[in-house]
């Protein structure tokens, strides 16, 4: 005979689901109160680390499949005992894999990662594309997995950016909630795949927030502790990098060698950034002038890497192993300096040949590489005054990475949280400063600010410029037949004269007309199809333009000083 249940569990069974029933209608319905939000973070941050967790296993896992090798964090050195034939078609095919997936599942055949989950929360109120978004994660697992030279903090970032969409679209979440709900995602993914709490929420803040409110911190910062609990609870509390015993640095003696460092990385950072973005224009170029299909441009790639890595191995994958050598000092000056140029010209392949994967990985690579080349040859100089050659390779790493992401505090976190020494912080910071002041100025702030500069979208230069953007014409015009319209007669003799503005046109494009017409409003046309006669739809006064404008940047302001 079934036992019983009391009475009294029953009714709290029943007040339970009461409670739960009208929390989700008052989520849906009026948004997460404050309590709420808290609570959706964590979830959210949970999701976010088990998503980041689950993609770095299996890029693990797969490598150590297709390269036969029980540790993968000595990948390079297993890969250079391989068969030359088996080096050079790992890529190939993995490169041919990427190309058939983004080729059925993404518009344009690229990869989306970082900079897309930026744009997102600027523009779109913290969404991402679903789709083309997982699409995007598998092709960077397949690239980081067969021999591609890239980072997986990109595709992580935006895997995190399709798990907060789907609940801001579940929750009808508000730009701000959006936003916020993005940032906690962001931050658990960078938290769990660096093991970096602290620099997890400055990274979302820093970098795909773009502001510092005191309203979204708590929430982020829950979700950034709740993604690196994850990590730990897999790989335990050790750091991404070991280094050998004490750092000691001559402060005063030694601190001008790393200004020169700093100014040398940022230098060196900008090189990596502009040789992916020519590598990608003379893809392009190549590509519409042979003809070549879009889904092989990858496979093209891999066949460049897998030439490469025959005789270099370093460069395959997210290069631990050899950045873990350069900040041991275990590399010989040459050896720095060919790796480092050969990783440029990889990371500039991959990425160009659209395999997929992220760049910060590469850059902290590139950027040890580089602060070991240079102390070896400081201290070979000056060996009264000068510290270790590790140093060197800590501030380069930190130095290189915060120049190309643009975020000289949350890398430098990461580059202590990565290490565990934080006994060089003033160096570290000195060639952090000064790298990130020279980088930003030789292109648009950061990577992620340039690929969206070259796409149209201008949100380096802030607000005032990227929220014009977001206002279609339609949205804001007098309709025909409403108060206030203009003259018909005189909107047609402004349409005959060429001075009207489409529907489908933005704000940042309409207002320039104002200015060089000199009237007070623009007609507002409707275009059926190329050629046809364009049909009058209402206008748009230059008044009404300017105080949407207006309202949008108040808001921001209140955002950003919430």
């Amino acid at each position: 005979m079934r036992k019983r249940v009391p009475i009294r569990i029953q009714r709290w069974r029943i007040l339970a689901a009461r409670w739960l029933a009208r929390t989700w209608r008052v989520l849906r319905e009026r948004g997460p109160s404050q309590f709420q939000f808290w609570l959706i973070a964590l979830v959210i941050g949970i999701a976010a680390g088990f998503a980041a967790l689950f993609f770095r296993k299996g890029i693990e896992t797969l490598q150590a499949f297709l390269y036969g090798t029980d540790d993968v964090a000595m990948l390079h050195s297993f890969a250079s005992t391989m068969p030359w034939y088996w080096v050079l078609s790992l890529p190939i095919a993995g490169g041919l894999v990427v190309g058939i997936i983004l080729h059925k599942f993404t518009k344009d055949g690229r990869v989306h990662s970082v900079a897309d989950v930026i744009e997102g929360a600027a523009l779109q109120n913290g969404r991402v594309a679903h789709r083309a978004g997982l699409a995007s994660a598998a092709a960077s697992l397949i690239t980081l997995s067969t021999g591609g030279s890239s980072g997986r903090e990109g595709p992580v970032v935006h895997i995190a950016g399709v798990i907060s969409s789907w609940v801001s679209e579940r929750i009808r979440a508000d730009g701000i909630t959006g936003r916020d709900l993005l940032g906690c995602a962001v931050a658990a993914a960078v938290s769990a795949s660096f093991n970096a709490p602290i620099a997890g929420a400055l990274f979302a803040l820093e970098v795909v927030l773009r502001h510092f409110a005191v309203h979204a911190f708590a929430p982020i910062a829950i979700a950034a502790v709740a993604g690196t609990v994850i990590n730990r609870i897999e790989y335990g509390g050790v750091t991404e990098f070991t280094l050998p015993g004490v750092s000691t640095l001559e402060f005063y003696g030694e601190l001008p060698a790393f200004v020169i460092l700093g100014l040398i990385c940022g230098l060196v950072a900008t090189v990596l950034m502009r040789s992916i973005f020519l590598a990608e224009d003379v893809g392009n170029r190549i590509q519409s002038a042979t003809g070549l299909p879009r889904w092989l441009r990858p496979a093209v790639a891999g066949a460049m890497l897998g030439g490469i890595a025959i005789w270099f191995p370093h460069i395959i994958g997210v290069g631990y192993e050899t950045t873990s050598a350069a900040l041991t000092g275990s590399l010989l000056l040459w050896e720095a300096m060919v790796f480092c140029i050969l990783k440029v010209l990889a990371v500039a392949i991959t990425m160009g040949g659209r395999m997929g994967g992220g760049v910060f990985s590469p850059s902290l690579m590139v950027g040890a590489l580089t602060g070991l080349a240079f102390g070896m040859i400081a201290t070979a100089m000056f060996p009264d005054v000068s510290g270790a050659n590790t140093i060197y390779a800590l501030a380069g790493m930190g130095a290189v990475a915060a120049a190309v992401l643009g975020a000289p505090i949350s890398t430098t976190l990461i580059v202590f949280e990565m290490t565990g020494d934080w006994q060089i912080g003033i160096a570290v910071m000195v060639a952090v400063s000064l790298s990130t002041a020279l980088a930003s100025r030789l292109v648009d702030r950061s990577f992620f600010l340039t690929q969206l500069e070259r796409r149209g979208v201008h949100l380096a230069a802030g607000p005032q410029a990227y929220l014009l953007s977001m206002f279609r014409v339609a949205a804001v015009m007098r309709k025909t037949g409403d108060p206030g319209m203009a003259e018909e007669r005189a909107c047609l003799e402004m349409i005959e004269d060429g001075i009207s503005v489409e529907t489908t046109a933005t704000l940042e494009a309409a207002l320039p007309l104002f200015d060089r017409a000199g009237v007070p409003f623009v007609p507002v046309v409707l275009v059926a199809r190329k050629g046809a006669t364009p049909k009058l739809v209402g206008a748009l006064f230059h008044v009404d333009a300017l105080k949407t404008y207006t309202r949008a940047l108040a808001a921001t302001a209140a955002e950003e000083h919430s």
